[in-house]
């Protein structure tokens, strides 16, 4: 993995956000989801994954009943240190608008392939086993996210 997309649409001298290397997690990995309040309000879905939070913007949020799936598009991995930004992004930079942690923890990994991800989540507020599969008909970056049932 890398943080080099990250890093290229970022000027660290103006934005408040992490300078990321690409590290391992201590313990159990991290998941955050942070809403995010830029041109359009959506909620960012971020799983901890071989150094980086690999990441999703879910627009109309992460589902938290069973039987709901919504969009989430695949963006630009983002440094582990990312999991504890909540801050404001200036005007003029990338995503700029404000980040809240909406809800953050640690997960365990059932299932990582190419195109199905299954994790369980322990937050304060998700809890539960979530997937995630690639929308192959909607393009290559689109996936739904959804609670599974149980």
């Amino acid at each position: 993995m890398t943080l080099h997309e990250y890093s290229y649409k970022r000027d660290f001298t103006k934005t408040p956000e992490p300078p990321g290397t690409v590290e391992r997690g201590t313990g159990d990995p991290v998941f955050v989801v942070q809403e995010h309040h830029s041109r359009h309000r959506h909620f960012d879905f971020r799983l901890e994954h071989e150094g980086v939070l690999v990441s999703w913007a879910v627009p109309k949020g992460v589902p938290e009943l069973p039987g709901n799936k919504h969009l989430a598009v695949r963006t630009e991995d983002h440094p582990l240190a990312y999991a504890d930004f909540e801050g404001s992004i200036p005007e003029g930079e990338y995503g700029a608008g404000e980040v809240e942690i909406w809800d953050k923890g640690t997960f365990n990994l059932m299932n990582w392939e190419e195109d199905r991800i299954e994790v369980v989540l322990q937050g304060n507020r998700l809890s539960g086993r979530y997937i995630l599969v690639r929308f192959k008909r909607a393009g290559e970056n689109e996936w739904l996210l959804f609670k599974a049932k149980g």
